[in-house]
């Protein structure tokens, strides 16, 4: 498949625009399925205007993409305060919408409320996993921080998915960190790891990028440029894992007396 990982710079607040950029960068990228970043939608340092610019699933902004994806037949996946109908509540939710109409969701599991980060003021935690069941493939959703939880990935590798697509807010200082541990995830899962994170300035925070695609024996599938926006564009063919995984069989060896300790309920939703 042909994957594109637009690295942007969302503007803070501003629905509307944010979405008209995520369509140009789908227009031009003319891929199978592409990525943008966590809470892109809204701007990540939207802060107390989450709860005026948080949505539900089936709200206007997931419409809109939807339609978008329909038109180009793209799969989209892309970061948005999500609002719970029934409870109110906001999460920090990744989104995936198919051409079809399908759509599938993850709510961030360990939301970021360290240094800078102050996630856990606004959003809820999320208390699973979704493997979304998708015509391109077994798509297991991240949001950033869980990346340096490798329980979450072994796990979706473990339910049979095909590729691992992480959405991030991550500033220049964790560059350095994202750097080491995503080839980390891949090489562990012979899994591919699709990573798209934001780039620019909100408030006190400086987003560098990163953004990248890695295959299932940690190679270097595509890498943006640091400090500006760009979409990188890159072929993912799933019949690598199999080669994969033949040379390095982690999935074959785990042994469940051991994983089952660490994540002995971590529920894995198929959507």
């Amino acid at each position: 498949m042909r994957v594109a990982l637009a690295q942007l710079d969302p503007t803070v607040g501003d629905k509307a625009r944010n979405l008209k950029k995520l369509e140009a960068a789908v227009a031009s990228a003319n891929a199978d399925l592409l990525l943008a970043g966590e809470l892109f939608l809204s701007g990540y340092m939207a802060r107390d205007a989450f709860a005026q610019l948080a949505e539900p699933l089936d709200g206007p902004a997931v419409k809109a993409a939807a339609s978008i994806a329909q038109e180009h037949s793209t799969t989209l996946i892309f970061g948005m305060p999500e609002r719970e109908e029934a409870t109110k509540r906001l999460f920090n939710t990744s989104v995936l919408v198919a051409p079809d109409g399908k759509v599938a969701s993850y709510r961030k599991v360990y939301p970021a409320n360290f240094g800078p980060f102050e996630e856990g003021l606004y959003f809820g935690r999320g208390d699973g996993l979704t493997l979304a069941e998708t015509k391109l493939g077994r798509i297991g959703l991240l949001i950033c921080y869980d990346a340096f939880f490798p329980e979450l990935s072994k796990a979706y590798a473990l339910q049979g998915a095909d590729l691992l697509a992480i959405i991030s807010a991550s500033p220049a200082t964790s560059k350095p960190l994202f750097d080491r541990i995503l080839p980390a995830r891949a090489i562990e899962n012979a899994l591919p790891v699709l990573y798209a994170n934001l780039v620019g300035t909100e408030l006190n925070i400086v987003f560098q990028g990163g953004t990248q695609a890695i295959g299932p024996r940690g190679e270097d599938l595509g890498k943006a440029a640091d400090f500006a926006e760009s979409t990188v564009v890159a072929d993912v063919d799933l019949r690598d894992l199999k080669t994969a995984r033949a040379f390095r069989p982690t999935l074959r060896d785990t042994r469940k007396e051991m994983w089952e300790p660490v994540a002995p309920d971590l529920p894995v939703r198929r959507q």
